[in-house]
């Protein structure tokens, strides 16, 4: 089963291919790269994976993977495990195939280290004379 998170996307059509992050939670997804956001709905029905999604561009930059900004997509595939791979084409270019794989980012927490201060290892009479004094 998928599960709702942050995912690492790699992404590509002929025209080139590309990373971002996107968030899946309660049927949404929601994210973007350098230079486009994506947004829609996904359904998991088993190991069958869907989701319908929209691209806008953000920033200036690069061409987007599909050669316009602004497209709609549905996507069809399978998720296993945490995994999703899927795949669709443009309407508005048939025959332009987009390929998406979905792996799941791993939080780290780092643990800060404590550092305690012991008084007695204080000695101002130590520190370097300042012109002020």
């Amino acid at each position: 089963m998928l599960a709702d998170g942050s995912y690492i996307a790699w992404f590509g059509t002929k025209l080139g291919q590309g990373t971002g992050r996107v968030l899946l939670k309660d049927g949404k997804i929601s994210g973007s790269d350098a230079f486009i956001t994506y947004g829609g709905s996904y359904h998991v029905d088993g190991t069958r994976f869907t989701a319908r999604l929209t691209t806008r561009r953000h920033a200036a930059g690069q061409p987007s993977v599909f050669g316009v900004d602004e497209v709609e997509i549905l996507l069809t595939g399978t998720a296993t495990g945490n995994y999703a791979s899927c795949s669709g084409e443009l309407e508005p270019a048939p025959g332009l195939l987009f390929e998406v794989t979905l792996i799941p980012v791993k939080e780290e927490t780092v643990k800060q280290a404590v550092t305690r201060f012991n008084p007695e290892d204080f000695h101002p009479e130590k520190l370097p004379k300042g012109k002020f004094r």
